[in-house]
């Protein structure tokens, strides 16, 4: 498969274009370095590198910024990098990336447990990837041609947890998310919400 990776450059996204290079074509897709770069909150940007790649058979976003903030002291700033990139960016990316999909093809983008898991300091993250999962499972209901839309949930990522100096025993490594892009990437979910967490995918 061609597959068009966004997001590319961070912790889930170096792991996850490592793991697919094995068996697919992969453009790996940064914010200011890759094969391509892309700023997901610029329609223009978003449109300008879809006809620059053309037609492929999978979108992959790993993309999406979010701030941590109490919700005293969170700015209003912070809620709206949470809404333009993660959210926005994500819908934005399918709603003109569809028309480059090839038939039969899937888009994957990115939430978070954060809607599952409240914690002090995450309210914006956790609005911003509820609303991610919402778009993706009612999206799902009104595509054609075969296409397919989901969402990989991860949990906190190990290599992320130890860059902070925490322990990282309760978290999922990397590598082990990368498998649930693949899931959502070879099988033939629509509108799912695939929760990465505990372990590498295990089908159902």
């Amino acid at each position: 498969m061609k597959i068009l990776a966004i997001g590319a450059n961070g912790v889930i996204g170096k792991a996850t274009v490592s793991h697919l290079q094995q068996d697919h074509e992969v453009i790996a897709v940064g914010h200011s370095h890759g094969d391509y770069i892309v700023d997901i909150e610029s329609k223009e940007s978003i449109k300008a590198l879809l006809d620059s790649v053309g037609k492929v058979d999978a979108i992959i976003s790993m993309a999406g910024s979010g701030q941590m903030g109490s919700l005293d002291e969170m700015p209003d700033s912070g809620y709206y990098t949470v809404l333009n990139n993660k959210v926005m960016g994500q819908v934005n990316l399918v709603r003109l990336g569809l028309d480059y999909l090839n038939e039969g093809g899937s888009i994957t983008l990115s939430s978070g447990q954060a809607a599952n898991n409240p914690m002090p300091g995450t309210a914006a993250i956790a609005m911003g990837v509820a609303a991610v999962n919402a778009f993706v499972t009612t999206a799902a209901l009104e595509l054609k041609d075969g296409k397919r839309i989901n969402a990989v949930s991860p949990g906190m990522v190990k290599e992320t947890m130890e860059l902070w100096g925490i322990d990282s025993s309760t978290g999922i490594s990397a590598r082990d998310v990368a498998s649930y892009y693949q899931a959502s990437l070879e099988g033939q979910q629509n509108g799912e919400i695939l929760n990465a967490v505990g372990g590498q995918y295990e089908p159902a």
